[in-house]
């Protein structure tokens, strides 16, 4: 090993990884083939690119639903919308609480908040970043309405005991699916456990058709709610034109006929895709099990993760470093990569901080709200942030991409514990 490959890139050394990555932004790091552009130019022959009129949103719902094993799934334009369905699903009232981990994408909150509901954070597990079910129980009041689950970077939460808390309660418990697809808790996958599930389409995901998302559920009256919410909540079943057709308050979350050409294409490479990132995070974690101060991804007894990413925990007494600077280094290396990933828990955004929602009302925090959004409120995501790197994740990193990952994180580790290189 020369002097250039010992010292970091950050400093002038050569990169660890040498290679291009596949990345979900590039074709290289997508599954799209032949059966893509089949059912696209399908569609496009067909005349008709709307759902309404169209077969193949129909179709990705029926077979999303005979694969996830539920009775229904409700196709829409993203991720998010899937959860603003699950919401309207439960047609709650002004004031109503969802209880939320601080660790996720605003997607799983805004669609609290355009019902005019309140998010209210729960705490997490520091090892996992999901929520802690004992501060979930801890946080149920009065008005909450539902449990709002989400399984971070293809991590199960701790379903068992979540549902029992719903259950327990006779509250919701809706799961968050959109960075886990397949992922198995105690042998049934995540999405069929709790009462409604949400799903993404968008780019990065296991699956993809741009964007789009869908919304699973066994409950016949909250698909029907979300089929409805959707579009305006129309019901097209009923020849009727006159204004009396628009049911309720509602969007238009509308999935293209193109976009469910693409997805339908996309449906039977789930299984493939998963494991393939399940074998290759799991090479990693053996690769790195040495390394002072890191450590891969922390998975719940009984569960088997999907690996949206793979999080990287720093621990910064034993590596020298702390994670900001560890992931600065990862990243100059060629590791591709979310240094702290969120950085901040969500409570810290303007739109919670400071109110920022309906023009200067500060509704609907001011009318009902009970949590103060400031940095200590969730102490243990604050902690887990602060410790994290989140490294992008392709189910098409082969072995010596693998290798190379490793070598760029044995490589920073050594050189921050102050160990001598590898020769």
């Amino acid at each position: 090993m020369t002097e250039r490959d010992r010292k970091l890139a950050l400093f002038g050394g050569d990169k660890a990884v040498r290679d291009e990555l596949p990345h979900f932004l590039n074709a290289a790091g997508r599954t799209f083939g032949a059966e893509e552009e089949r059912l696209l130019l399908e569609a496009l022959r067909s005349g008709c690119l709307s759902r309404n009129g169209g077969t193949f949103v129909h179709r990705l719902e029926s077979e999303f639903a005979a694969r996830l094993g539920t009775r229904h799934a409700v196709a829409c334009s993203s991720g998010s919308a899937a959860v603003h369905l699950a919401v309207a699903a439960l047609d709650p009232e002004p004031g109503d609480e969802f209880i939320v981990p601080p660790i996720t994408d605003l997607g799983t909150m805004l669609p609290v908040i355009w019902n005019n509901c309140l998010p209210v954070f729960a705490d997490v597990d520091r090892r996992t970043l999901t929520l802690d079910p004992d501060d979930v129980r801890r946080k149920i009041g009065p008005r909450t309405r539902a449990i709002i689950a989400v399984h971070l970077a293809g991590q199960p939460c701790d379903l068992d005991a979540l549902a029992a808390i719903a259950r327990e309660h006779g509250i919701v418990l809706i799961e968050d699916c959109a960075q886990a697809y397949w992922a198995e808790h105690r042998g049934r996958r995540v999405g069929t456990i709790g009462d409604i599930a949400c799903f993404s389409l968008q780019q990065s995901k296991h699956i993809t058709c741009g964007e789009g998302g869908i919304m699973a559920t066994d409950n016949e009256e909250y698909a029907r709610r979300a089929v409805l919410f959707a579009d305006k909540a129309w019901p097209r079943e009923s020849s009727a034109l006159g204004s009396s057709r628009f049911l309720f308050l509602a969007q238009n979350y509308r999935l293209s006929e193109l976009q469910g050409a693409v997805a339908v294409a996309q449906l039977p490479k789930i299984e493939s895709v998963v494991e393939r990132r399940r074998q290759a995070a799991e090479k990693l974690t053996a690769r790195i099990s040495r390394a002072r101060g890191v450590s891969g991804p922390y998975t719940l007894p009984g569960t088997r993760p999907a690996y949206w990413l793979y999080m990287l925990h720093v621990d910064a007494k034993r590596a020298g470093v702390d994670a900001e600077h560890f992931g600065n280094a990862l990243v100059a290396e060629g590791v591709p990569a979310w240094v702290r990933y969120l950085v901040d828990p969500l409570y810290c955004s303007p739109i919670f901080a400071e109110q920022k929602t309906y023009g200067t009302s500060g509704f609907p925090f001011r009318e009902w709200g009970r949590q103060k959004f400031a940095k200590g409120l969730c102490p243990n995501a604050e902690k887990a942030l602060s410790g994290v790197i989140a490294i992008h994740w392709n189910e098409n990193y082969n072995d010596m991409h693998i290798e190379q990952i490793a070598a760029a994180i044995l490589k920073v580790a050594r050189h921050f514990a102050g160990e001598p290189a590898a020769a």
